[in-house]
């Protein structure tokens, strides 16, 4: 079992929709899944540093003051650890360009039941239904 702790972002909108990436069909990862924009801890970085970095690897977006709402075990066939889930409401002066995935969308929590999702992304998802 490989050690994996990972930092994660739900930027939401003024509609409270989130953005999800749909990761790409040759994804180390999840390929072809719904998911979270983020990844893994590298090194000595902080969760902190992690979601800052990632985010804008992934989405060319700077953000303010992402704030930690849940840390989560998770443990997969390959991977076990701890997913720290940040919330930034997004700043729509910020253009954002999908750098990771075969692509994206906004969706109210309510809409992502139809989503190919993993069970512990799920899990993150009813959690922070009205934590933003």
């Amino acid at each position: 079992m490989i050690k994996r702790n990972v930092a994660l972002i739900v930027l939401y909108n003024k509609d409270r929709k989130i953005l999800l990436q749909h990761r790409a069909k040759d994804a180390e990862r999840l390929p072809d899944y719904w998911a979270f924009f983020g990844g893994g801890i590298d090194g000595e970085e902080t969760p902190e540093q992690t979601v800052y970095r990632e985010t804008f690897e992934e989405l060319n977006y700077q953000l303010k003051n992402p704030r930690l709402i849940l840390t989560q075990k998770f443990k997969t066939t390959r991977h076990e650890g701890t997913k720290y889930v940040f919330v930034e409401e997004y700043d729509a002066l910020q253009n954002l360009k999908l750098q990771e995935g075969q692509d994206w969308g906004w969706y109210q929590i309510s809409e992502t039941d139809s989503l190919k999702i993993v069970d512990h992304d799920r899990k993150v998802l009813e959690k922070i239904v009205g934590k933003f």
